[in-house]
């Protein structure tokens, strides 16, 4: 079984950083892709970012230059360092996993960005 657990969000102000973490564990395959989702309340679930194996990237809107993906295969985790966070980055985000067009997703990390 393939399994997701998020950890790291929580409340920040405006302009503050955040970073998330997600571990896998299971029959992880190291070349496939994890990434990161999130859902704003009253809105549908978007894509923040992914990275393959091979440490290639993409990115949703309005992320890019603020929040970065990367993995360590080592560890079977996956992070997202957020930096300048703005109230529209709260959200709650979901650790992704691809599997060969099957897709897994972790329970969530609350990230609120207020005053």
């Amino acid at each position: 079984q393939i399994q997701l657990v998020e950890s790291g969000g929580g409340l920040v102000q405006p302009g503050g950083s955040l970073e998330l973490t997600c571990l896998a564990s299971g029959n992880i395959v190291s070349v496939n892709p994890l990434g990161w989702y999130r859902q704003a309340p009253g809105k549908p679930l978007n894509l923040v970012a992914e990275v393959t194996g091979d440490d290639r990237t993409s990115y949703g809107d309005d992320v890019k230059g603020r929040l970065t993906i990367s993995r360590d295969n080592a560890k079977n985790r996956v992070y997202l360092q957020m930096s300048s966070l703005k109230p529209e980055d709260t959200a709650v985000y979901y650790c992704h996993y691809n599997n060969f067009g099957d897709d897994y997703w972790g329970r969530g990390t609350q990230v609120t960005v207020s005053s």
